[in-house]
């Protein structure tokens, strides 16, 4: 039996990933922070169903992966009335960037963030959260072959990507 403690244990554990890996798909911080929330929420509320000795990262990853596709398909069931990506340009300043420059990771998640669905959730999943291709392609429920690739065909965009502007 799981208790709530190792509930919390195990989420804080795999927060900053489960972050990451809900930006890669929603690609707006403030969405990225709700669709990691729901998730949490959602596992907690089924943390009954969740087998001990199994890998939580991987269980909460693939709700989290399920609520995000159940948030899309709800969005564009009623369509969305948001600006077009291109008027995001003109609007605020995301002070992140600043600090990810120092790095470059500004210039690497803004690239990513152009591949196609399908190549992003693997990209983050592999080459950012370290699952491993088996983990992945479960938490997916693809084909290994499939996840294998999207990873070549995503790692060569990106790389193409980055390679653009030097």
């Amino acid at each position: 039996m799981t208790s709530p403690s190792s509930f919390d244990s195990e989420l804080a554990a795999v927060w900053p990933r489960l972050r990451r890996f809900a930006h890669a798909l929603a690609r707006d911080a403030a969405d990225a922070d709700d669709l990691a929330q729901m998730a949490a929420e959602k596992a907690f509320k089924s943390f009954n169903q969740f087998h001990a000795g199994t890998r939580f990262d991987s269980w909460i990853f693939r709700i989290c992966r399920t609520v995000w596709i159940d948030a899309v398909r709800s969005r564009s069931r009623r369509g969305t009335h948001e600006a077009p990506p291109e008027a995001a340009d003109g609007m605020g300043h995301d002070p992140t960037s600043a600090t990810e420059a120092v790095i470059d990771l500004g210039k690497a998640m803004a690239a990513m963030q152009r591949l196609p669905e399908e190549q992003r959730e693997v990209v983050a999943l592999i080459l950012i959260d370290g699952f491993g291709y088996r983990e992945a392609a479960e938490i997916l429920d693809q084909p290994i072959g499939t996840v294998s690739s999207r990873l070549a065909r995503g790692r060569g965009a990106l790389l193409a990507m980055l390679g653009e502007g030097e």
